[in-house]
This record gives C-alpha cells, structure tokens and sequence, in this order.
C-alpha cells in the first residue's frame, strides 16, 4: 500500500486547509483510512480516521467539531477538512491505512505534508 498526501500548508489561525490523500496498491480498499499528525518535539498522535466498509468516522477530542474526514472509494481517497485551525494544530500530517479492528494503529504510511497555522 503506498499512501501520498496532498495540501498542506501556511493559515492563519480561524482559516481553513483541506488535505487530500490518494492510495494505491493491491489491497489498499482494505484497509480503513486515518490522519495523525507529529508536532515539533511531541509525539505523533490520533487525529481521525474513517472505515472501510460504513465511513464510520472517529476523531480525536482535540479536532472533534472542527474537522471532517471523508473518503471517496472509488478513486481510493481520503480526504480532511480542517476547519477553524488554532495554532496548535500545526504539524506534519500523515495519511495511513489503518487497522479495521484499532483505527489508530497505522500498518501504512505516507510521507506526511506541513501544516502551520499562524496565530
């Protein structure tokens, strides 16, 4: 499975960014789809997830109510809205194929893209 993520970048805080991840390979349709992110210094965490089959969603306490993760499984996408970011919210962001049973336990990863949000 590779996973390559799309559209990150500089917002001021209260703006929005949408970020995009396209996977491929044999079996990546089996595989629900997840967002984490890692801050300078921090460990990488959660951030949310949808699964395979219903688009279930799961996120994180910290983004619930400001961001929106989708997928299109037809084009084998996944995509996150982020809506009213906070300057903490900067980070790498990474795109994974994620277990069925423990969304946020991540078997694939892609390289991740940046994003900043300016206070």
């Amino acid at each position: 499975v590779q996973l390559q993520a799309f559209g990150g970048g500089l917002v001021q805080a209260g703006g929005s960014l949408r970020l995009s991840c396209a996977a491929s390979g044999r079996t990546a349709s089996f595989y629900a789809k997840g967002w984490f992110r890692q801050a300078p210094g921090k460990e990488r965490e959660f951030v949310a997830a949808i699964s395979r089959s219903f688009a279930t969603t799961y996120y994180a306490d910290s983004v619930k109510g400001r961001f929106t993760i989708s997928r299109d499984n037809a084009k084998n996408t996944v995509a996150l809205q982020m809506n009213s970011l906070k300057p903490e919210d900067t980070a790498v962001y990474y795109c994974a194929a994620v277990r069925n049973g423990n969304v946020q336990i991540g078997d694939y990863w892609g390289l991740g893209t940046q994003v900043t949000v300016s206070s």
